[in-house]
């Protein structure tokens, strides 16, 4: 699945934590997503996936969500994205 990606940013918290986050669209959806990275390494990450824009529907949110899950191209893009937004 073709995605835009509009804005990325990753920061280092407490000089431990990596907070990030990737607002995209996917090719298809009406919706414009943000999903927020966080991990305590650098490598190990957990994300959440939301609405960036308004509310939108959970069906399309928990779809989304799965193929997340089940795309790892597509998820190391948006994470990628992310990573390539931290400040050397």
């Amino acid at each position: 699945m073709n995605i835009e990606i509009i804005r990325a940013e990753m920061r280092r918290e407490d000089e431990k934590n990596y907070v990030g986050n990737t607002v995209f669209r996917a090719e298809g959806e009406k919706s414009v997503y943000e999903i927020t990275f966080m991990s305590k390494n650098g490598k190990d990450w957990d994300y959440s996936l939301h609405f960036t824009e308004q509310s939108g529907d959970e069906d399309e949110l928990l779809r989304m969500d799965e193929l997340l899950e089940n795309d790892d191209d597509m998820y190391n893009q948006l994470l990628d994205a992310a990573l390539d937004a931290f400040p050397a």
